[in-house]
């Protein structure tokens, strides 16, 4: 399957490229630093030969909820570093995080850089000194707000979630929150389980929180279809009857296309990267980190780009230029875990326990050190 961030970015631009960086200078060295007059391709050039000398390998843990959903940047990678030997491994965010908390205790760490929705993780492990100190080819070009000032971390992209509509329904496909609501959406709406998500989690807190807990009783009493991963519940919209869905980020069916609220809160976020301490091919991890970040990609990938010498999409505002969407807003709310576990817990109650197989690991053989989609363990 097609990764989401690309079809919903080809469906409405929406799902896009975000970095991140620090203006301070570090320390250590950095792309921006050490190479300072060469340019980025010269950079990148650079980079390459050393991670050819170390061995040219690479393994990148993705959050997602499908396997191969990070393929596309694997792939455009490769394309321009065939000599590289690479291996996305897609998961839930919540399952990378927590293996890679057993992996640094247990000094064992088999992943080189990790990109996840768990923005809240990314400042735990920088102050427990599990994560690289650089600044990526591109640094300075990177909207403040998304990075870490000292360079432990950065957003690498943008991820959107808004709406996914049957094309059937034409004109009228619901858009605003309270458009789903309409009897003639009965029985005809999939959501990914919000207590299984956070960003859709956030998707639900914001909408209790403008428009009540009355809101979610009356979308509940359209009695929706619940499924694991945002990509399952995309999918489905223009099949078996479905026909909407909010808190996803579209499909690449051409069964359903994509739209932003106008008024309705909707979410998105940098989803943020950084380079493991103990990475065993860290030469390969600044290759990968400097590559996406550079103006070359970011240019040539779908939406937003971080980068602020990276033009807007047309018929798009800024990623910071929406009153009903604040792109730090899924962070603050992670960052207080235990304010989330509550409301997920109340969550609950009104959507039960979640049911299903992982979708991104379906058989269960990622296990606890994987180095590749397969699972085999590093």
């Amino acid at each position: 399957m097609k990764s989401t961030r690309k079809a919903w970015a080809a469906a409405v631009a929406l799902g896009v490229l975000a970095a991140s960086g620090a203006t301070v200078a570090a320390a250590t060295p950095s792309a921006s630093r050490a190479s300072q007059g060469a340019s980025e391709d010269e950079q990148l050039q650079k980079l390459y030969k050393d991670a050819q000398a170390e061995g040219g390998r690479l393994v990148v843990y993705a959050g997602g909820d499908k396997p191969g959903q990070a393929d596309y940047l694997k792939n455009a990678f490769l394309k321009q570093f065939p000599k590289m030997k690479v291996d996305t491994v897609v998961d839930f965010s919540k399952n990378h995080d927590a293996r890679l908390d057993n992996q640094i205790a247990g000094h064992k760490v088999v992943a080189d850089v990790v990109h996840l929705q768990t923005l809240d993780d990314f400042p735990r492990w920088k102050k427990e000194g599990a994560l690289e100190k650089y600044k990526p080819v591109g640094w300075n070009k990177v909207y403040d707000k998304i990075k870490d000032k000292d360079g432990y971390y950065s957003g690498l992209f943008f991820i959107g979630f808004a709406n996914v509509t049957a094309t059937t329904l034409g004109d009228n496909a619901p858009v605003e929150a309270q458009d789903f609501l309409k009897p003639e959406f009965k029985n005809k709406l999939v959501f990914t389980y919000p207590n299984d998500d956070d960003a859709v989690l956030y998707y639900f807190k914001q909408l209790t929180d403008k428009y009540g807990t009355g809101y979610l009783e009356k979308l509940l009493a359209q009695n929706p279809k619940f499924v694991r991963g945002t990509a399952d519940a995309s999918a489905a919209v223009g099949k078996d009857g479905y026909v909407a869905n909010f808190g996803s980020s579209g499909s690449s069916s051409g069964l359903s296309k994509t739209s932003i609220p106008e008024k309705s809160p909707w979410v998105a976020w940098p989803q943020t990267g950084a380079i493991l301490k103990d990475a065993p091919h860290k030469a390969a991890a600044k290759l990968y980190m400097s590559w996406i970040l550079s103006k070359q990609y970011q240019e040539n990938s779908y939406g937003w780009s971080a980068r602020t010498d990276v033009a807007t999409p047309a018929g798009r505002k800024n990623i910071f230029g929406y009153d009903n969407m604040n792109p730090l807003g899924l962070g603050e709310f992670m960052s207080d875990r235990a304010a989330l576990d509550r409301f997920k817990a109340r969550i609950n109650l009104y959507v039960g326990d979640v049911k299903g197989a992982n979708p991104a690991d379906p058989e269960g053989k990622l296990g606890l050190y994987p180095v590749d989609q397969n699972g085999t363990q590093g």
